[in-house]
């Protein structure tokens, strides 16, 4: 389905009307939003893997309800947060916490920012969405680039079928096209500047 790359909104009508290929590629696409959403909170690995599967699971209950399908990503970090969190407060019913605990207070911390959550919900799902509009070998590319610890340029020819000399020039275009993207252009374009005398009106 790497014609409908552009556009979610396809794969998701696709996989609501029981197609397996379109699931598939849900699950491909934004497994890494979903994992990385998830990591912040501080699980371990059953615990990551149990919620990832939630999450899942409620996107195959409410996949043919979703009102808008090109906000699946938002829709994808915002039941995340909810079902961690959930998860997080039936573990602290259950045990005695440590407030001197740096995974407890790094958990608790998730809590107190609500404003810097959301922030970083919208720019992780601008990224992804912005990363939709590559080509299946850019977006690889510029996954394995971030990894870290770094992969060589060797191993990550060797994955992608890129060669050595070609991955900086490639990496430029792949750049500059996501920099071009609607959903990376609306978080660095800067909201105008509201209109003299616009505001409310004084009162005489």
């Amino acid at each position: 389905m790497e014609n409908s790359r552009t556009d979610v909104t396809p794969v998701v009508v696709a996989a609501a009307q029981g197609s397996e290929e379109a699931w598939y590629e849900i699950v491909e696409r934004y497994t890494p939003l979903l994992i990385g959403v998830l990591l912040r909170f501080r699980l371990s690995q059953a615990e990551l893997q149990d919620l990832a599967q939630t999450v899942w699971l409620r996107l195959v209950e409410h996949l043919d309800t979703l009102r808008e399908p090109r906000a699946l990503p938002m829709w994808i970090i915002t039941t995340a947060q909810r079902e961690a969190r959930r998860s997080m407060r039936e573990s602290a019913r259950c045990h005695l916490q440590d407030p001197t605990d740096e995974r407890w207070s790094s958990s608790m911390a998730t809590f107190d920012e609500p404003d810097a959550d959301m922030e970083r919900a919208d720019r992780n799902a601008a990224l992804l969405e912005g990363l939709s509009y590559l080509t299946s070998r850019q977006r690889e590319l510029l996954m394995l680039l971030a990894q870290d610890p770094p992969l060589s340029y060797a191993e990550i020819s060797t994955r992608t079928g890129v060669p050595v000399g070609a991955i900086g020039p490639t990496r430029a275009r792949a750049l500059e096209r996501l920099r071009r993207t609607p959903a990376i252009q609306s978080l660095t374009t800067p909201s105008p500047a509201p209109v003299p005398g616009s505001g409310e009106r004084r009162r005489s």
